[in-house]
This record gives C-alpha cells, sequence and structure tokens, in this order.
C-alpha cells in the first residue's frame, strides 16, 4: 500500500470510530451509565473495536497463513489494512480521552497507545512486521470480553448470570490471547533479533516489557475484582449464617 492509501484508511479509521461514538449516544442508554455517559461511549466505541479488529485479525492468517511462516516480510493488503484501521482507532481514542478525561486519571492509557500507534505505524509505513502487528491484535478477541465486562458493570448488572460467564471467558481469553500472544511474540523478537534493526527491536522490546506489565497488574485487578471479591463475600455470608 502506498502512503496515500495509508494515510486514507487510517483517516478513514478515525472518522469511522467517531461515527460509531455518536451513534452510540444516540442510543438507549441505562440510568446508572448516565452519571458517566462519556465513559459509556468511550467504552462501548472501545467494544465495537475489538469485535472488528479482533474477527478480522484471525481472519488475516486464515486468508493468508503463509504469514505465519514470516512475520517479518510477508503480509497482504486485506493484514496491511487491519493494522492501518486499528492505528486510526488508537489516535482517535487517544484525543478522545485527552478532551474528555483527566490526564491523571488516563495517562496509563494514554502512554499504551503512543506505543501501540509507535510500532504500527512503522509496521505500516515500512512494510514489515505486518504479520508480528497482527498477531499483537490477536489480543483483542480478549478485550471484547474485558469492554464488554466494562458495559456491564455500568449497566449495574455485575450481579448477573450473564456478567459471572463473561468474567469467567474473560478470564481465559486472558490467559490465552493476552498473556500468552504477549510472551510468544517476546520469545518471537528474542529468537529473530539478528533479523531486526537495533532501533525495531529496542522499540518492540520496550513496547512488549510495558505491555506485560501493564497486563498483569490488570490480570491481577480482574482477578481481585471478579474472583476474590466473591469468595470473600460468600465467606463472610458463611460466618452470618452461623452466628444466626
Amino acid at each position: 500500500m502506498e502512503l496515500n492509501s495509508v494515510i486514507l484508511t487510517t483517516g478513514s479509521s478515525v472518522g469511522f470510530f467517531k461515527l460509531v461514538n455518536y451513534g452510540v449516544g444516540k442510543l438507549p442508554i441505562p440510568e446508572t451509565a448516565q452519571r458517566n455517559v462519556w465513559k459509556w461511549k468511550n467504552i462501548s466505541t472501545s467494544f465495537v473495536h475489538s469485535l472488528l479488529t479482533g474477527v478480522w485479525s484471525v481472519l488475516c492468517f486464515c486468508m493468508h497463513p503463509q504469514m505465519a511462516e514470516d512475520l517479518i516480510e510477508t503480509y497482504s493488503v486485506f493484514s496491511h489494512a487491519l493494522v492501518s484501521v486499528s492505528i486510526g482507532y488508537f489516535i482517535y481514542d487517544f484525543f478522545d480521552m485527552v478532551i474528555n478525561q483527566k490526564i491523571s486519571h488516563s495517562w496509563e492509557l494514554l502512554f499504551h497507545h503512543v506505543v501501540v500507534i509507535t510500532c504500527f505505524g512503522i509496521s505500516v509505513l515500512t512494510c514489515r512486521y505486518v504479520g508480528f502487528a497482527v498477531v499483537a491484535l490477536l489480543v483483542e478477541i480478549n478485550s471484547i470480553f474485558l469492554h464488554l465486562r466494562q458495559v456491564l458493570r455500568m449497566a449495574s448488572l455485575a450481579k448477573s448470570t450473564f456478567y459471572r460467564v463473561n468474567s469467567m471467558i474473560n478470564l481465559g481469553t486472558y490467559v490465552v490471547f493476552r498473556i500468552n500472544t504477549l510472551a510468544w511474540m517476546t520469545r518471537w523478537l528474542v529468537l529473530n533479533r539478528d533479523l531486526i534493526p537495533l532501533i525495531s527491536y529496542t522499540i518492540g522490546s520496550v513496547g512488549l516489557a510495558i505491555m506485560t506489565l501493564m497486563n498483569i497488574v490488570l490480570f491481577y485487578r480482574l482477578m481481585r475484582s471478579d474472583f476474590m471479591k466473591s469468595s470473600r463475600e460468600k465467606d463472610v455470608r458463611k460466618e452470618k449464617e452461623k452466628e444466626m
């Protein structure tokens, strides 16, 4: 893809997610979510991005399996477009957070977005490591359930059966598509060190280190919120029943 096509695809993506965000605002919003309409719209837009790019990343490898054998040079227009579209989303979300939220409340995500935009930008502009970028987007399969979890909590459905089922799927996909994927990417980077220029290797290594640290912290928070908390509540109920 030429530079003009990359700019057009990325720019169109920014516009598309802006329209998605606008459309979400026109749909009925749960009463409990109306206290923070911006957050509801932002998470819902992120959910659409995860659903779109998560499925798209899987299709990339199904339609062009040769890419799995060479993550550096081999790619398709379909996979290249996916990375460009994802860059557009992260650019959109970056400015959405800067404009509507205090930086002190979102600096972690803003930093994450800068890292992703930088790494993906190198990929689409050089037409190298596109397969590696698509592997990174497999993480979005877990993000589907992660964002759905936030939507359900904002809608006051945290005690529903659907929420509990989603929490278990979220935890399972977190391990498979997030932790394992990042570990595999780190291993691949180390094994292919001699094939990657120092600058790209350094940026990739730093980016993966930051992602891994952030995901370990998030995993602990999810465990504590959805599973450890419920266990403590059961213990409290049992103690009350004994007292009665």
